[in-house]
């Protein structure tokens, strides 16, 4: 099976994604997630899917499993992991909105990950179309969380994984029209920082400033980055009225490293500064931990398979490792074969003008399928 010969098409391919693209999903707004999650499962159910719904759990929203007919059903597979939540909160399509200008299409999510989802289901809808049966089983996991260090789909997404011979991750692809090997070791904190209250205009020595005291430690975090460990704060939040000494600040910061011993150095520097200082407290406590992704022989063997169909396809397919978590950094950790960054090339992720390159949904579809019906 070539599949250049499949009839993809950019344009249907736009028109279904659009769909996608204006069902807003932002992480913490369960109810948005799983209307985006009931729209794929519609999709996958009608495609021949048997679909599970997982309840979420911790706030977040649910999870979608969805497992294609095949002779082989139940035996070791492929998994296509992916989530659908978004950074974007809901009501962001009307400062992004849906647009196509030239070869990039806007909108938010398209790019992380909605497009690269989107474009491994025609994948397997164009095999079927085509009435090809491929080697293995294909299961089709969907998640609610991602974009906050998936606190509550790990267990998941490494159980499905193990059941698996192979993982398929369609994060977006590199600008180099490159693919992930490995990604870095990442880990969140919680920063809380407690004063003393007082009447800020009569009374402002008697206070102690939590905020006063979180600012002073936002400048030292960002002061501990080094090419081997990088630390940022990207979150606070502090003080209730303007007149009074705030007493609680609180905030969440982010480590990211290459390598696990770095950033494990990294965790420990952070956890030691937690203490009281001119009486004011500050507590730092650990998040969630995506570990280090080093490519191993498995993944080595699986990116030579796809450099391979890109060959074929008139491409090339470098490779690299990433910053940047995704659930790639636990399936890879596990050392099952995983490939990450096969999804739609663009930019802007994360931002208001958030973009694809329209011609990346053909040729990485086309490199799904291609891995689809050969991996064994």
């Amino acid at each position: 099976m070539n599949p250049a010969n499949l009839p993809f098409d950019s344009e249907a391919m736009l028109q279904g994604l659009r769909g996608w693209v204006e069902c807003e999903s932002p992480t913490w707004d369960a109810s948005a997630v799983n209307r985006m999650l009931d729209i794929a499962a519609r999709e996958m159910a009608i495609m021949g899917a048997t679909i599970e719904r997982i309840a979420g759990r911790q706030g977040f929203g649910g999870v979608i499993r969805a497992r294609f007919p095949h002779p082989k059903q139940g035996e070791p597979g492929i998994l296509i992991a992916g989530h659908m939540d978004t950074v974007h909160p809901t009501g962001t399509i009307e400062k992004l909105k849906w647009r196509r200008e030239g070869s990039k299409c806007y909108g938010p999510g398209i790019y992380d990950m909605k497009g690269g989802n989107y474009l491994s289901l025609e994948a397997i809808r164009q095999l079927a179309r085509a009435s090809f049966t491929t080697p293995l089983p294909i299961t089709v996991l969907f998640t609610p969380d991602e974009e906050v260090g998936t606190p509550s789909t790990r267990d998941i997404i490494e159980a499905e994984a193990a059941r698996n011979k192979y993982v398929l991750v369609p994060e977006p692809g590199r600008a180099d029209n490159g693919v992930t090997t490995g990604r870095y070791a990442i880990a969140r904190f919680n920063l809380e920082a407690t004063g003393r209250p007082s009447h800020a205009g009569a009374t402002l020595s008697a206070g102690r400033s939590a905020i006063r005291e979180m600012a002073r430690q936002i400048l030292a975090i960002d002061a501990m980055t080094s090419e081997d460990c990088t630390f940022s704060v990207g979150v606070v939040h502090g003080g209730q009225w303007v007149n009074c000494v705030a007493t609680t600040a609180t905030g969440e910061a982010l480590s990211m490293a290459k390598r696990q011993a770095d950033l494990d150095r990294g965790v420990e520097r952070m956890l030691a500064l937690s203490g009281t200082t001119n009486d004011v407290a500050f507590k730092v406590t650990r998040g969630v931990t995506r570990p280090v992704w080093e490519p191993d022989a498995g993944t080595m063997a699986l990116y030579e398979k796809a450099r391979d169909i890109a060959k074929s396809l008139g491409a090339e397919l470098p490779h690299a490792s990433a910053g940047g978590g995704s659930d790639g950094n636990f399936t890879g950790a596990m050392g099952i074969p995983t490939l990450d960054g096969l999804g739609v090339r663009g930019g802007n992720g994360h931002t208001l003008e958030e973009y694809i390159e329209v011609e990346s949904l053909v040729e990485r579809g086309r490199l799904m399928a291609g891995l689809l019906a050969t991996l064994e």
